[in-house]
């Protein structure tokens, strides 16, 4: 059914407002960018549907391709999000659209509305320095889907001092995300300590037996701390967004 259809429909009082909702959460996605030889098909509607627009995932992506998505997802939303983005992908889109900024730390690439207001609240804590930028892009995205974050870098479990010095802003945090490397423990040591749901970040940090960040994912998923969920090795954004969702609930029934 096309989306006048529905409205007239609905104005007719042939169906009620919860119904056509229904069927706008239903529409599918922006028809093939490319043409026959579609490279791209994206789903305007995802933010109706999840609560999130959806976002671009830059790396590996071919340049025609980058400034294209990003054009039409700019368009439709008012502003737009990209993840992994290099610093020459980042020269290129700016050179279409001027308004787009640029972290190196996190390698985000973003147009957003600088009026946007942030609520409630996520304790984003990484365990050393070297953590930043997986923390960063877990911190940015929630900024940008409307959370208020406090960071909390280099307060790892080699001097656990650090942490507890902040608990307070830990403690009345709606979630916390906890990013580490090496043996990934800060998460289990977070959770042990807060009343609220902890998202366990392991990052590809350390040496030779950390596997890449293997050791540290094995490390959180089997922590003996309870409340503790774990997204993938370097995966900030799956952080971020996971925060949100829990931070808005958060915010909804404060």
């Amino acid at each position: 059914m096309e989306t006048r259809d529905i409205l007239i429909r609905l104005k007719n009082g042939e169906i009620s407002i919860d119904e056509a909702e229904q069927y706008f959460r239903g529409q599918p996605f922006e028809e093939d960018l490319g043409g026959e030889q579609g490279y791209a098909k994206l789903d305007t509607h995802r933010k109706l549907r999840q609560g999130f627009p959806e976002v671009i995932f830059c790396s590996g992506k071919a340049d025609k391709f980058l400034v294209e998505i990003f054009g039409k997802l700019y368009e439709h939303e008012g502003e737009v999000l990209g993840t992994r983005a290099s610093r020459e992908q980042y020269e290129l889109v700016k050179s279409h659209y001027p308004q787009a900024e640029y972290d190196e730390v996190s390698r985000i690439i973003k147009i957003e509305n600088p009026d946007k207001l942030r609520e409630g609240c996520i304790a984003v804590c990484s365990a050393g320095t070297a953590d930043i930028p997986v923390a960063e892009e877990a911190a940015k995205v929630a900024e940008y889907f409307g959370s208020h974050v406090e960071r909390l870098y280099d307060v790892g479990v080699s001097g656990l001092h650090r942490m507890l010095s902040r608990l307070d802003v830990i403690q009345k945090a709606n979630c916390v995300v906890a990013v580490a490397g090496m043996e990934g423990a800060l998460a289990s040591v977070i959770g042990g300590l807060v009343d609220k749901p902890v998202i366990a970040v392991p990052t590809s940090i350390g040496y030779g037996a950390s596997f890449h960040g293997l050791s540290a994912l094995l490390t959180m998923i089997n922590s003996c701390a309870n409340g503790i969920s774990v997204v993938n090795i370097d995966n900030g954004f799956g952080a971020g967004y996971i925060a949100t969702q829990i931070n808005r609930l958060g915010v909804k029934n404060g």
